[in-house]
C-alpha cells in the first residue's frame, strides 16, 4: 500500500515560523528560560525540541538543557500490535525535579503517545510541571490531554495521515497530509 501526498501544510519556512513563535510563547508562559528543560519524544520530537532550544537561546541568551525520549516500552498497544516497534535511545542527563519541562512531539493525534511519555518522565523525578509543545495538532483526542503550545491546529479525518518531514532525517523539510 503506497501512500500520496494530498496537501502541502507548512513548507520549510512555515516550520520555521511556527517554531520561532512557540519559543516566545514559552517564554512568555514561564517568565523567561529560568529552570527551562526540553524533553523531545523520539524521533521527530527530538529535533524540534533542539531547535526550539537554539531558539530560545537566541531569545533569552539562556542554553536551556534537552534531552530524548523513547516511549516504546510505556505504549499501551504492544499486545495487540502485529509488529514490535523497534526501542530508540532515551537520553536525559539532566535531573528533572523542580523543573519546566517542555515534552515536544511533532504530530498529536490521540494523546496516548503523550500519555506514555507523561509515565516515563515521572521514572526520572517529580518536575514543578510538563507542558505540552507539539508542530501539529491534528485532533481525535482519545484521553483529555490538551496541549500548551501548538505551531498549527489541523483537522484531519482518521484515514488521512500526518508526516512531519524535517531535514536531519535528510528529506526535504514540509509538513504534508498522506492518503492511501
Amino acid at each position: 500500500m503506497s501512500m500520496k501526498e494530498k496537501a502541502l501544510i507548512l513548507d520549510k519556512a512555515g516550520i520555521d515560523r511556527a517554531l520561532t513563535r512557540i519559543a516566545h510563547e514559552i517564554l512568555e508562559k514561564n517568565k523567561g528560560a529560568k529552570d527551562l528543560a526540553l524533553i523531545g519524544i523520539q524521533r521527530g520530537g527530538v529535533h524540534l525540541a533542539n531547535r526550539l532550544a537554539d531558539k530560545i537561546k537566541g531569545i533569552e541568551g539562556v542554553t536551556a538543557p534537552v534531552g530524548s525520549l523513547d516511549i516504546t516500552m510505556y505504549r499501551d498497544d504492544l499486545a495487540t500490535r502485529t509488529s514490535q516497534p523497534v526501542p530508540k535511545t532515551t537520553e536525559i542527563t539532566f535531573d528533572v525535579q523542580g523543573k519546566e519541562i517542555i515534552l515536544v512531539d511533532d504530530v498529536f493525534f490521540t494523546g496516548r503517545t503523550i500519555r506514555a511519555a507523561l509515565n516515563s518522565i515521572m521514572d526520572y523525578g517529580r518536575p514543578q510541571r510538563i507542558q505540552l509543545a507539539v508542530l501539529v495538532d491534528r485532533g481525535h483526542r482519545e484521553l483529555p490531554i490538551r496541549a500548551d503550545f501548538i505551531g498549527k491546529n489541523l483537522p484531519t479525518s482518521s484515514q488521512e495521515q500526518v508526516e512531519v518531514m524535517l531535514a536531519e532525517d535528510g528529506v526535504d523539510e514540509k509538513v504534508v497530509i498522506v492518503e492511501e
